[in-house]
């Protein structure tokens, strides 16, 4: 079976992450998510993949190359233009034979273990078969509304009360839905959504299904929403190594893997679940906090904390810091003496729509430069290529290339 990745969007309710990667090439554990998406497929014995790129497509197809590294098969496809799912899923045409039985399509941003993609393909049937969770709140997703485990409507991102069955964005179809994908309207915010074209399915009298998970299913949908992904695989992780030189005095406890070339130093209090990279120099006297991923190339000084963060590559924190519930992008250099307030269901305002964070320090995007003594208000995000004077409070988000003296 072939399966069809979809990982051209940007991504934009995860910026200033995704203002220098796409959604899909965000790190969860170290691995960007789209790693793990493939991962799951290769254990269910899926190897050829066909990739829709198409923001930042050129950081997704230098990491992944032919997917021979990762036990699979890749090719690549672009959608030029955001035209939606069902647009996304045309592109690859080309390369699904019309012999093939089934394929099977899937989001490239959406954390799944191999045995919620093992659920659909021992139970799909009909033309077409979707995955579904049930979740208490819906707000925000597509939910079905089904007779016995047929499909009658999908209704497209209406919170309420009519189901609580929704709808993840993992399908099986036959190779006829490019015959429907054709005839699927626009919709009114200028797309071609593949719900819409489930929905026409079914208006036209055609069997889809649906197929429910109690599976691992996790939809970033916002950046803090990465935290929780984070913590969900190093909760589950077995595999973890410590591969890195630990010196005496060092405290671990809990999973720890530490990487190759990284040095973990005296006085050092690590409790797991905890991932570090390769090339890290830590401490001494640094604490480490459960449900914290550190990349490679970082170098973090004495007594600083960090709990519950995501670290990644190429950063450089200094000495007496308090990092928690953030997420640091790429290349950062923090000064001494850098703080991150942090509080519990936070409102935050994106594009005039006010969404919750449940709970949160601060996200920074890639290349900042921080001075030493700066506190960052709760919530508060910092951009790229930003520059922070030394003994700041930054109260207000920073746009990028901000200055603050």
């Amino acid at each position: 079976m072939k399966a069809i990745i979809l990982a051209a969007g940007e991504g934009l309710r995860c910026r200033p992450l995704t203002l220098t990667r796409s959604k899909v090439m965000l790190p969860i554990a170290n691995r960007p998510i789209l790693e793990h998406v493939i991962g799951s497929l290769e254990k269910n014995g899926i190897t050829d993949i066909i990739l829709v790129v198409g923001y930042k497509k050129e950081r997704i197809m230098d990491y992944f190359e032919d997917g021979l590294n990762f036990g699979v098969k890749i090719k690549y496809v672009e959608q030029r233009a955001q035209l939606g799912t069902a647009h996304a899923i045309e592109q690859a045409k080309k390369w699904i034979d019309p012999e093939d039985s089934v394929f099977l399509v899937l989001n490239g941003d959406n954390l799944v273990e191999p045995k919620t993609i093992a659920d659909l393909l021992n139970n799909y049937e009909g033309d077409a078969s979707l995955l579904t969770v049930r979740m208490e709140e819906t707000a925000g997703y597509g939910v079905v509304l089904k007779e016995k485990e047929r499909v009658t409507k999908i209704l497209e991102k209406r919170p309420g009360d009519l189901s609580r069955i929704v709808n993840t964005g993992i399908y099986i179809f036959t190779p006829n839905v490019f015959e429907t994908i054709e005839k699927t309207p626009i919709s009114e915010n200028g797309e071609y959504a593949i719900t819409d074209t489930l929905q026409l399915m079914i208006d036209e009298g055609k069997i889809v299904t649906s197929v429910s998970t109690e599976s691992k299913w996790l939809d970033a949908v916002h950046s803090w929403d990465l935290l929780k992904a984070n913590a969900t695989v190093l909760n589950s992780d077995r595999n973890l190594k410590l591969e890195g030189e630990i010196e005496d005095g060092v405290f671990l406890s809990g999973k720890v893997a530490v990487g190759k070339n990284t040095r973990i130093r005296s006085g050092t209090y690590i409790v797991g679940p905890v991932v570090i990279g390769e090339n890290c120099d830590i401490g001494p006297n640094v604490v480490i906090l459960p449900s914290t991923t550190i990349g490679d190339n970082v170098s973090i000084r004495s007594f600083t904390e960090i709990q519950n963060s995501i670290i990644m590559n190429d950063c450089r924190i200094y000495s007496h810091g308090r990092i928690s519930n953030s997420i640091i992008g790429s290349n950062n250099t923090i000064g001494s003496g850098f703080f991150v307030e942090e509080k519990e269901g936070l409102s935050i305002i994106m594009n005039g729509t006010v969404h919750r964070a449940p709970k949160l320090g601060t996200i920074f995007g890639d290349d900042n430069r921080i001075g030493n003594s700066v506190l960052v208000k709760a919530g508060v995000t910092i951009a790229v290529d930003c520059q922070v004077e030394s003994g700041n409070t930054i109260y207000k988000d920073l746009s990028r290339h901000s200055v603050v003296l």
